[in-house]
């Protein structure tokens, strides 16, 4: 298997961003779309350590971050164009983003996110990126439900419907800006559980 590659990458994406798939991933549920993403993201983690053998796990979930901002500005720049219409897209699409680099840098910090109590924590910190809670308690099930609450947050969608146009450039720059916000939540979340861990087996004599 050859190196990662961002171009190819990027064009997988934009293809698993297109209209018609995220409306099949809105009714997907949460927990299954992250057991898909972590077979995705361990083949991707693994070309990354083979790209860059000395990089550590803040780098290399910077570079994932990167990776995602870039399409999270363009998931921004497209649908603010055409306004409220294309709204609850544009949000299904960046949750979907948002759960494939918690998911990317989880496996970084060698979580196997095999077991519910792992999703369950990463579907909470995605709630918690988004100022929502912890989302296994309050409820929502599949991606569409959290795009809907986010919808219901307000802000930059309420100019869009006045000034579409205009909005275009500021929804991808915000875009970029959350993926970004919401990488650096993983990293001190993960970083924060490998340095727990390791203490952990410390003060029990493990190796």
């Amino acid at each position: 298997m050859g190196f990662f590659d961002p171009l190819l990458e990027q064009m997988k994406a934009v293809r698993q961003l297109s209209p018609g798939n995220l409306k099949r991933l809105g009714n997907t549920q949460l927990s299954d779309l992250i057991e898909k993403e972590a077979v995705r993201a361990r083949v991707k983690v693994d070309e990354l350590h083979q790209r860059y053998p000395t990089a550590g796990p803040r780098e290399l979930s910077q570079r994932l971050i990167d990776s995602k901002k870039s399409l999270a500005s363009m998931v921004g720049g497209m649908t603010g164009v055409f306004g409220a219409v294309t709204v609850p897209i544009d949000l299904i699409g960046m949750v979907y983003l948002q759960l494939s680099l918690l998911t990317e840098v989880a496996t970084v910090f060698k979580l196997s996110l095999k077991s519910e109590r792992e999703r369950q924590e990463l579907i909470d910190l995605l709630g918690y990126s988004n100022g929502i809670g912890p989302l296994q308690r309050s409820g929502p099930k599949v991606v569409g439900t959290v795009a809907s609450i986010l919808l219901a947050k307000g802000g930059l969608k309420v100019l869009s419907r006045a000034m579409p146009l205009v909005a275009a450039p500021i929804s991808a720059y915000l875009n970029n800006q959350h993926i970004q916000q919401v990488g650096e939540s993983a990293v001190r979340h993960y970083d924060g559980w490998v340095h727990a861990h390791e203490k952990s087996q410390k003060a029990t004599g493990q190796s």
